[in-house]
């Protein structure tokens, strides 16, 4: 996984642009975990009067923190005026949340005491005050971010295994699979998804874990080993709702796991062995392609083009490491009929600052991405330690969600916690994307409407370097609201 941010990009336009010019940005965002409501219909606007709000401000004297509150009425728009617009309708949400690597899943199961363990899990996974997390993504074998290198079928060199007779998931009960039942457990509407970073030894052309693409003869026997493990999870009772074919496929690490996978690979493995093989399926997984950065938008218009591979193919799965989140937008006009998922992101030491990062991570992985069309968003590490780990190889200084430490178990929430928190406490799995005003000269927004109660929740990030007075519409009726400098709020009020 490549460790350095992009460069700032700037978030696609999907919604209500703004009127003077410029692009559109993200809008709304929903109540509470029991307030998620689905605007059917294009009746005529609601007419909502009392607004919550809850901000975070770099300078961390307000984390996720309640703000005063206010009300619409009939007001003057200001010359900053945010509409939010819910007869606009864009994409239904999976949900928000962070990988549980092996080194996530480890640190919480061995490193935490029962009640730590309990108190962060609720945390990150339950109603408010819990954050919600509700999409979570596994590895399928070792990645960077594992204890050792490893995958579900090892047999000795030079040996093979195409019965699948050694197939096991034994190296995930211990850690893995313990955290993602309670994570389920204590949000049932969790959805889980799994991409491998490399095929078994013996299937690949290095035959090592490390390096090399997968050998021809091996498709089927791929195919099989993705099989094997989604029906190990759901005898597990942890079914999957996603898979992608393979994480950065066009990247071959040099000391962790990793195949290359190029396009016409993908097409023939999706095409001829893995898409057939779950069609077959009772319970369906959707089958996502790419799984890498915004800077090859190519690579996943090639597969998608292939008339074997385009049927089985759900969607299209994004990382940020290189690009702009544009090329999300742009696939996605493309096949319109594909889904998009964000699954992968990491911060780290390399931009270790909340005033710089924070605005950063909503501008591009929470804005930028859901106005990118994205139905779920996922960080990386879901938890990594004090020494920014465990690792094997790969990122010697990238950051969880949350820190925790491996000597007491006391947690540090980054402030990749708290941009997740933003939405993911308040847009809930179901919440339908909804229009709104464009990027206002520093403010960037995005908009939801919750599928139970019809509550709406509007992000707003003040990117800016000075505070802003700005107004936000719906309905015809208005409320006016002052955001510091590299500020964000959730605001959310009854939309029915």
């Amino acid at each position: 996984m490549p460790v350095a941010l992009v460069r700032p990009v700037a978030a696609h336009a999907n919604g209500f642009a703004r009127r003077s010019g410029g692009r559109a940005s993200p809008c709304g965002i929903a109540l509470a975990w029991a307030m998620c409501g689905l605007f059917a219909g294009a009746q005529a606007a609601p007419k909502p009067t009392a607004v919550r709000a809850w901000i975070t401000t770099t300078d961390q004297v307000h984390l996720l923190a309640p703000a005063p509150a206010q009300a619409f009425g009939k007001r003057a728009a200001l010359e900053l005026d945010i509409e939010v617009d819910a007869k606009q309708r864009f994409q239904t949400m999976v949900g928000f949340g962070a990988n549980i690597t092996d080194a996530s899943a480890w640190l919480i199961q061995q490193r935490m005491n029962p009640t730590q363990r309990k108190t962060l899990l609720d945390d990150l996974f339950g109603k408010p005050p819990g954050i919600g997390l509700s999409f979570t993504r596994l590895t399928i074998g070792a990645s960077d971010f594992s204890r050792s290198h490893y995958s579900l079928d090892d047999v000795p060199a030079g040996e093979s295994d195409y019965a699948m007779e050694k197939f096991s998931i034994a190296p995930m009960r211990a850690d893995v699979l313990p955290v993602t039942h309670e994570a389920l457990r204590i949000n049932p509407a969790l959805r889980i998804m799994a991409s491998p970073w490399s095929a078994p030894a013996w299937m690949k052309s290095s035959g090592s874990l490390i390096k090399g693409t997968l050998k021809p003869e091996a498709y089927g026997a791929f195919a099989a080993y993705l099989g094997k493990f989604a029906d190990a999870m759901q005898a597990e009772g942890l079914p999957l709702f996603a898979l992608t074919l393979q994480n950065e496929p066009h990247f071959e690490p040099d000391d962790y796991p990793g195949m290359r996978l190029m396009p016409a690979a993908r097409a023939q493995l999706i095409g001829e062995h893995v898409g057939p093989l779950l069609a077959q399926r009772a319970q369906r997984i959707k089958l996502l392609d790419w799984d890498h950065n915004w800077d090859e938008v190519n690579a996943p218009l090639q597969v998608l083009a292939d008339t074997r591979a385009h049927p089985y193919i759900a969607g299209v799965a994004w990382h940020c490491y290189g690009g702009d989140v544009s090329a999300q937008s742009n696939v996605h006009e493309a096949y319109p009929d594909k889904e998009t998922y964000f699954t992968e992101c990491s911060g780290g030491e390399w931009k270790p600052h909340w005033r710089e990062t924070l605005p950063w991570f909503m501008r591009h992985l929470i804005i930028g991405t859901t106005r990118g069309w994205a139905k779920g968003v996922l960080l990386w590490n879901l938890a990594l330690d004090e020494n920014h780990g465990p690792h094997l190889g790969g990122c010697k200084d990238c950051r969880g969600v949350v820190t925790i430490d491996s000597r007491t178990g006391a947690v540090t929430r980054n402030f990749d916690y708290y941009a997740l928190a933003h939405a993911s406490r308040f847009v809930r799995p179901g919440a339908v994307r909804i229009g709104s005003t464009g990027e206002l000269d520093g403010l960037e927004t995005v908009a939801f409407q919750n599928s139970d109660d019809q509550s709406v929740a509007l992000i707003v990030l003040n990117g800016a370097t000075r505070a802003r007075k700005f107004s936000i519409s719906f309905g015809g009726q208005r409320f006016h609201q002052s955001m510091e400098a590299a500020s964000v709020a959730t605001f959310v009020w009854a939309g029915h």
